[in-house]
């Protein structure tokens, strides 16, 4: 097994598509924290306007911390379509280039082939994740430093102590690699259904975006469906910046995004195991 992860680790990375979320992710983050380092003074202003005459300020509040707590809420949209472009791949790639019959030929089961390139992709998302974490944490320490972390949640405002956040950051990008290694394995499942690339990847965002939207609206019928959406709990990652930790509901939001892992991966290996290989 150890192998076939190694040789579909080699396939992924051979493909000059594996490293547009890196090149993008590399791109994007340091741009937004030479944007922060002009504009950053500003942000603080607009979060704190309402609090300005009842509280005094001090110490470094613009610090890699924020920057990589506003970098961070764009997971919801932006991080997944970087996973689909890999995801999406892993099995529609195969018969698009009609390798299936020479790579099933070989003396390896359909529930190796499929475990194996499952594997390779999770690899890949949490590869994604851990350059996301780099770079925002990485660049921002050299560029502005450490600090207090302040956070803006409805009407209310939390300042965490410094000691009191990278264990937190840590947490939350954890827990972001599991919401996106949801994403790669509706994206897989998609990718067992269809010969071309583009189907799953664009099936994949239609059901996020279409998500988003229901999960957004505050009308009674779709609020009832919300909590049956996977996307509602991707971006659960927040939790870990509450105060206190609710620890119960971190538990039950991995616990949901398990279960979709699991129903994804085990339907794309039943569809596979019963799937016709013409090419």
């Amino acid at each position: 097994m150890f192998t076939l992860i190694g040789i579909e680790l080699y396939k992924i990375f051979r493909k000059w598509r594996t490293y547009i979320g890196f090149l993008a992710i590399g791109v994007l983050v340091p741009i937004i924290h030479i944007a922060m380092l002009y504009e950053g003074k500003n942000t603080i202003d607009f979060m704190t306007r309402n609090i300005q005459q009842s509280f005094v300020f001090v110490g470094n509040l613009l610090n890699t911390y924020l920057i990589s707590y506003i970098v961070l809420t764009s997971l919801t949209v932006h991080i997944p379509f970087l996973i689909t472009l890999v995801a999406g791949d892993l099995l529609a790639g195969e018969a698009t280039s009609g390798t299936y019959r020479l790579m099933l030929t070989r003396p390896v089961t359909r529930e190796k082939f499929v475990t194996a390139k499952f594997i390779a992709g999770v690899i890949y998302t949490n590869l994604l994740i851990l350059w996301l974490a780099i770079m925002s944490l990485a660049v921002g320490y050299f560029i502005f430093g450490v600090g207090e972390l302040l956070i803006i949640r409805g009407d209310m405002i939390i300042i965490f102590e410094q000691k009191d956040v990278l264990w937190r950051f840590l947490g939350a990008y954890g827990y972001a690699s599991l919401g996106m290694t949801v994403v790669a394995s509706l994206a897989y499942l998609f990718s067992s259904l269809v010969e071309n690339a583009i189907g799953p990847i664009v099936s994949t965002m239609a059901v996020i975006i279409v998500f988003v939207i229901i999960s957004a609206i505050n009308v009674d019928l779709l609020q009832a469906i919300r909590p049956y959406l996977f996307t509602n709990y991707i971006s659960s990652w927040q939790l870990f910046f509450d105060n206190p930790v609710d620890v119960n509901e971190i538990l039950k939001s991995i616990g949901v995004l398990v279960l979709h892992i699991i129903i994804f991966f085990g339907a794309t290996l039943i569809i596979f195991k019963r799937k016709d290989i013409l090419t």
